[in-house]
């Protein structure tokens, strides 16, 4: 189990040990793009509307370094036709890029330092796998002969990809170099179409707004304006406030 590379699924059980409103039909919804032009997905929303707690129950489902059918098994995803072919047949990747910059504000290091800690910490972790990966010296390119070893594509998960963006607002050379990162793995022909089964990536600011969105263009953005068929997995809908107001015993009106 791995610190970036193939998480497993604890994070989603001790979700699933408090009061989890089921949002497993997202799988399915993503489970549709795989393999397809539509494999990038990326959900603009403000905080507190579960992005994260998403991500989660992505990791656990996808990931292949663990057996997560016991904890999806009563929820809604475990009745879609999809459910089998893509649990846990994957190697996930899951970044959340605000981790980053808290650390770097700890460590009191620069910003523009963030992009070559994320490369190095995956490129470190990959090396670790095995002896076949101990000796490259590019990420993409490890990541590349993991798949192929394997015979396994990559579902990457990254949590708040905006983050860096908003606070080097004022410093554009460090954005160009977090960005061409991003295209590195989401907009590069001798990589995406190999390597990347599916991504989903959540952010505050919607993705026309960012000044280097060509990095990132290739994504399925769902809004909170235009959330269509991700409105009802992302934040609660009125039926869930309900059923939860009841189960507590709280009435909804004023």
């Amino acid at each position: 189990m791995g610190t970036y590379l193939n998480l497993g699924n604890a994070g989603f059980v001790e979700m699933l040990q408090s009061d989890y409103v089921d949002k497993t039909g997202m799988i399915s919804l993503i489970n549709s793009t795989i393999g397809t032009k539509q494999k990038l997905t990326c959900i603009s929303r403000p905080r507190r509307f579960g992005k994260s707690y998403a991500a989660q129950m992505l990791c656990a489902y996808y990931d292949k370094t663990c057996d997560s059918h016991e904890l999806f098994a009563k929820y809604a995803i475990a009745r879609d036709p999809s459910y089998e072919k893509h649990m846990n047949q994957y190697h996930v990747i899951n970044l959340d890029i605000s981790g980053f910059i808290s650390e770097a504000k700890q460590l009191k290091t620069p910003l523009s330092d963030i992009p070559a800690a994320i490369h190095k910490c995956m490129l470190d972790e990959l090396k670790s796998l095995s002896a076949e990966l101990a000796g490259v010296t590019s990420l993409n390119n490890g990541l590349l002969k993991l798949v192929r070893n394997t015979k396994t594509k990559i579902v990457f998960i990254i949590d708040e990809w905006d983050s860096l963006i908003r606070e080097a607002t004022d410093d554009p050379d460090t954005q160009e170099i977090y960005l061409n990162l991003l295209r590195g793995w989401f907009k590069n022909n001798n990589f995406t179409p190999e390597a990347v089964a599916a991504a989903y990536m959540t952010g505050i600011l919607p993705i026309k707004k960012q000044k280097g969105q060509s990095a990132v263009s290739d994504f399925e953005e769902y809004s909170v304006i235009k959330p269509r068929i991700f409105g009802q997995y992302v934040g609660f809908t009125e039926k869930e406030v309900n059923l939860n107001g009841t189960r507590y015993q709280r009435s909804l009106k004023k």
